[in-house]
């Protein structure tokens, strides 16, 4: 950034916009603006105008006096030009997860602090942040439904409004590739090549040394796709050096040893001179977690959200309580007759106090809550509020009952003992499903992958939507709107007293049968009609591939092996999975080909090993071999 004194500018910077001195990043001003800047400098030699800019685009060219001016811009345009080609070069060759970064479209409509909470929170962090000499990561921890990610979120908007932000990851399980640690390294190292073009040929040298490089374990592409490359490069010391990244939720990593690997690789950062990376990281305190910060005891920062003082968590979540339900109240107001509006003071503050009692600390109660209190599909606000209010608890065991028990329990309001057992059951196999998926579907694909005719689904999440991240469109996924719920659904411990509880191994058996009867029905040999069996993919228009290949093909094809584990199921000769294999083991590895998945296949399959008796897995080597 440019950090200078406005006062020491003259006619000479006059070009220069009033936010550049003020410190804007320079990147987010157009190139060709800048090369303007120093059109009206004054200077003895003409080739100044543009050496006077090498700052300006932190880059460097030999100084050629007597070139004259259009040469030295013309080389000052190419210096410029050099890492951003090779910047779309190394971009263009690596892999990242999709929607993985704080700003994708994904988290885009998740909450961010509302202002005047988390104040002193937010202040720690941005002290760790601003001081040189503070550990590299901060580890912010808390039990499900503290409001780790809205403070992920909070904090990684700072950190970009600065300009000091240079990657972020969400991990988040059931959202594909953003539950595992396997593009979690390139992800990173993407946002970093376009945050400091600079990286960009030593990422590109590392990529050609190994082209393999992004298959390779954790600790070694740690090592050569950003620790060696930020080791290598210059920074100018007038603009800042810092680097925040922010990874959020590691506790949702699949892979139990991937995220003890990923925070000892995470303190390796204080070897780097050329610039201040640091890391801002949240979890659940699991134990695999707990043992990964042990690992690195004295190098982090830690604090612990649900040990904040209840005084402080009690304000902030009154804060939010109060604004939420006044703008229910203002809303459901402005949309009725005034002989059924809600009192000028509602929902009063005594309720107010009440719903904070029960959520305290989980913040996740309260926004459940305000999303039911505002459902107008069941009822008015104020009636939605008394519903809520029966499940006053000071069990912190049950506070997870009082969150989605109001929502779910109005599925069974009114119907006969039968009918209930039939809601109940359509429940485990569709919500329950939905709860454990490997990647979010649409409403249209889920009845597709189930089975089921069309609108089974919508029809079925209707009432769902203070728990469920519904579209209006059809098409677009439905998404969990908090993992909590996925925990609720599945807690063991709450088989007797759940009605909703979903088994989770039989679950994952139903969506593996489901996958298995969707792909015996839909695959075959050159699935695209082609017709031409040796045309590349990518000669193929993408819109074509998926016209043949819808997305619950997709996913049955990429996740029912997945399921099939989860679910533990024992495989046998002549069984439906052995069957598959038998009729459809080439049209499967076709589709994923398609999809440029092939590699993730061929990893799948042959982790089926540990389950297939001796008897399967000798006929199935004849069959693959």
């Amino acid at each position: 950034m440019l950090r200078l004194s406005i006062g020491c500018f003259d006619k000479e910077a006059e070009r220069i916009p009033i936010t550049a001195l003020r410190g804007t990043p320079l990147s987010q001003f157009d190139v060709d603006d800048r090369l303007l800047w120093g059109e009206n400098r004054q200077t003895t030699r003409e080739e100044d105008k543009a050496y006077s800019l090498l700052g300006i685009f932190n880059v460097y060219i030999p100084l050629i006096y007597g070139e004259g001016r259009d040469h030295a811009l013309i080389r000052l345009r190419e210096a410029i030009e050099k890492p951003l080609k090779e910047q779309k070069i190394v971009l263009d060759r690596l892999r990242s997860a999709d929607n993985a970064a704080f700003d994708s479209h994904d988290e885009e409509h998740n909450t961010r602090c509302y202002q005047g909470t988390r104040v002193e929170l937010l202040r720690q962090i941005d002290t760790w942040a601003s001081d040189r000499g503070s550990e590299c990561i901060f580890w912010l921890n808390g039990m499900a439904g503290t409001g780790k990610s809205t403070i992920s979120r909070t904090v990684a908007q700072n950190f970009a409004d600065k300009g000091d932000l240079g990657a972020s990851f969400f991990f988040k399980r059931g959202e594909g590739d953003r539950g595992h640690a396997g593009l979690f390294i390139t992800t990173i190292a993407t946002q970093l090549v376009r945050k400091l073009p600079s990286l960009a040929p030593h990422v590109q040298n590392a990529i050609d040394t190994d082209p393999v490089i992004t298959t390779k374990a954790l600790q070694h592409q740690f090592n050569t796709l950003i620790l060696q490359p930020l080791g290598k490069i210059h920074t100018d010391p007038q603009q800042s050096s810092r680097i925040m990244v922010v990874i959020d939720a590691l506790d949702e990593c699949d892979r139990e040893e991937d995220a003890r690997i990923i925070i000892l690789l995470l303190s390796q950062v204080k070897r780097i001179t050329s610039v201040q990376l640091k890391f801002f990281l949240t979890s659940r305190p699991e134990l695999p977690i707990r043992l990964g910060f042990e690992d690195i005891s004295g190098r982090y920062k830690g604090l612990v959200l649900h040990q904040i003082p209840e005084p402080v968590v009690k304000e902030d979540i009154s804060t939010f309580l109060e604004h939420e339900l006044a703008m229910i109240r203002d809303s459901y107001n402005k949309s009725v007759k005034s002989n059924r509006q809600l009192p000028a003071d509602w929902p009063g503050q005594t309720n107010v106090q009440i719903l904070v009692e029960m959520a305290i600390p989980l913040f996740i109660f309260a926004a459940t809550v305000c999303r039911f209190i505002n459902d107008r599909r069941c009822g008015q606000p104020n009636e939605r509020l008394t519903k809520v209010l029966e499940y006053q608890t000071k069990s912190q065991a049950s506070k997870l009952d009082a969150t989605y028990l109001p929502v779910l329990n109005q599925l069974l309001v009114g119907v006969t003992n039968v009918e209930k057992r039939c809601i109940i059951e359509e429940f485990q196999q569709i919500v329950g499903s939905i709860a454990i998926l490997a990647s979010p579907l649409s409403a249209t694909s889920l009845d597709r992958l189930f089975g089921v005719p069309e609108g089974t689904v919508d029809s079925r999440t209707d009432l769902l939507h203070s728990v469920l991240s519904i579209p209006s469109c059809p098409d677009h996924p439905i998404r969990l709107l908090h993992l909590s719920f996925r925990d609720f659904l599945v807690d063991t411990e709450k088989r007797e007293t759940n009605p909703f509880w979903v088994e989770e191994k039989q679950a994952h058996q139903r969506i593996a049968n489901c996958c298995i009867r969707l792909m015996s029905s839909s695959l075959k040999q050159d699935i695209c009609g082609l017709e031409a069996p040796g045309v590349l993919v990518i000669d193929v228009a993408s819109s074509r591939v998926d016209h043949c290949l819808p997305p619950e093909v997709k996913y049955a094809c990429l996740y029912w092996i997945q399921h099939l584990q989860k679910s533990n199921a024992q495989l046998c000769d002549n069984d439906q999975f052995h069957q598959f294999l038998q009729v459809h083991l080439l049209h499967w590895l076709e589709t994923l080909s398609w999809m440029g998945k092939i590699s993730e296949g061929i990893l799948a399959i042959l982790s089926l090993e540990a389950q297939i008796s001796v008897s399967l897995f000798y006929r199935y080597e004849i069959l693959t071999n």
